[in-house]
């Protein structure tokens, strides 16, 4: 393992010192002495940085895949877990990744205007292909942010499946948010609470550097908690995960149901067996299916209703919709303080009916936006409520292909892996001595 670490070390190495000597632009001549000042923020990357950035990414998926499928081992995984916070944390600082990347698509998608670098098509759509074949190997060992809460799990405990259905819901509201708010124009909300960009930086103010220790401070208990509870790409990578071709197998033979993988697994991600027969009163169940279905539809128009009417608190984020609203307080004389953005705009000479047009025309959207975030979050907690009325066998201990992040842990309990292993080595000796 420790070659392994210094080999990815020592190819680190040179692009940083490459990193450090790249400006894009050639600073400009001056003949009057002047002294460029030194940049606070560092230079934007070149296009071929940008290219090595996304041969990285596919290079450590496919990594990541072989670790996890083939070899099978968690030292692997956890070595390329290592080179991935270094690169894409510390020394990408968390930027560009393909969690913030979602608002780069959803901005492209409804603003004409704006282009999306191929860089960040790559960082969206790469780790969702993988995930499409081969599982969440993205998240075992690729995406820096999980890496940095997977090295302080120390004494993980076990959640409720009820507390892990409903704090699982989070997600689907952050990424609904999300959507919103970059396709309105509104900002980059998941940027803007990144809870590690202030570590992979070393820089971050104190409210975010509070929220950041306490993820940290909770991961030694609940393993991965940014990854589980709140990460809106992941949510993306379940819905892949779920219809991977080949996905990760807790034992490379058959299970002897020992339960050894399901206490080693801190992400509560192994399914259990199934009694031979259904343990409930199979006709009441049909009868709470029939129940949920019918009020499905009904449930998706009230969740729209509802969160619509939150569209204009929810545009006050939008710093159009707050300058509007600034303006007009000033001009019915309901303040009489201003701001450096009401007095920015005043400078502009703008007339107030446009601004107010534009204000107008941003709610209108937020209006169907949060229409459309209604219905989607009512659509996910029906389909949960759904599923859990639903009952499928299982005769082994089984990873469950949304939440198992193929981390790699269960391997070293299963004592079936230990017995391929012991095989292996055999075989090994046996071709040595020949």
């Amino acid at each position: 393992m420790k070659k392994i670490i210094l080999l990815m070390l020592l190819l680190v190495l040179p692009v940083i010192e490459s990193y450090s000597q790249v400006q894009r632009f050639p600073k400009p001549e001056f003949e009057s002495g002047y002294t460029q000042p030194v940049p606070v923020k560092s230079f934007p990357r070149s296009v071929s940085l940008e290219y090595l950035d996304v041969a990285v990414l596919f290079i450590a998926l496919c990594l990541s895949a072989y670790f996890a499928l083939k070899k099978r081992s968690r030292n692997y995984i956890f070595s390329l877990m290592l080179f991935s916070m270094i690169y894409f944390g510390f020394f990408r600082q968390g930027c560009v990744c393909s969690i913030g990347s979602i608002q780069n698509i959803s901005l492209a998608l409804f603003d004409k205007t704006y282009v999306v670098p191929l860089g960040v098509i790559a960082f969206f759509t790469l780790p969702l292909i993988f995930t499409l074949f081969f599982g969440r190997t993205f998240c075992a060992a690729v995406c820096p942010l999980g890496a940095i809460q997977d090295f302080v799990i120390l004494k993980p405990q076990k959640l409720s499946n009820r507390l892990n259905q409903v704090l699982g819901l989070i997600p689907y509201l952050y990424l609904g948010l999300a959507v919103l708010f970059a396709a309105t124009g509104a900002g980059f909300l998941i940027c803007r609470y990144d809870p590690f960009i202030g570590f992979f930086r070393f820089g971050f103010n104190q409210n975010m550097f509070v929220f950041s220790t306490a993820i940290l401070l909770l991961g030694v208990f609940i393993a991965r908690p940014y990854c589980r509870f709140l990460c809106p790409y992941g949510v993306l990578l379940k819905w892949a995960s779920v219809l991977s071709k080949r996905h990760v197998t807790i034992t490379p033979d058959e299970c002897i149901q020992c339960h050894l993988c399901a206490d080693s697994c801190p992400f509560d991600a192994i399914n259990t067996p199934t009694p031979e027969k259904y343990p409930g009163d199979p006709d009441k169940g049909k009868r709470q299916l029939i129940l949920l279905l019918i009020l499905l539809p009904v449930m998706i128009v009230a969740g729209g209703w509802s969160v619509s009417k939150l569209s204009v608190p929810l545009s006050r984020n939008h710093y159009i919709v707050k300058v509007a609203e600034q303006i007009r307080l000033e001009d019915t004389g309901r303040t009489n303080l201003t701001t450096e953005f009401s007095e920015a705009f005043r400078g502009t000479g703008m007339p107030t009916t446009e601004l107010y047009n534009r204000a107008a025309h941003i709610q209108a959207r937020f209006k169907t936006g949060s229409w459309i975030l209604g219905a989607f979050l009512a659509l996910i907690f029906m389909s949960k409520l759904i599923n859990l009325t639903l009952w499928r066998r299982r005769k082994d201990y089984e990873p469950d292909k949304a939440a198992c992040v193929s981390c790699g842990r269960c391997f070293t309990y299963c004592p079936k892996e230990h017995e391929r292993l012991l095989e292996l080595r055999g075989e090994t000796l046996e071709h040595n001595r020949n």
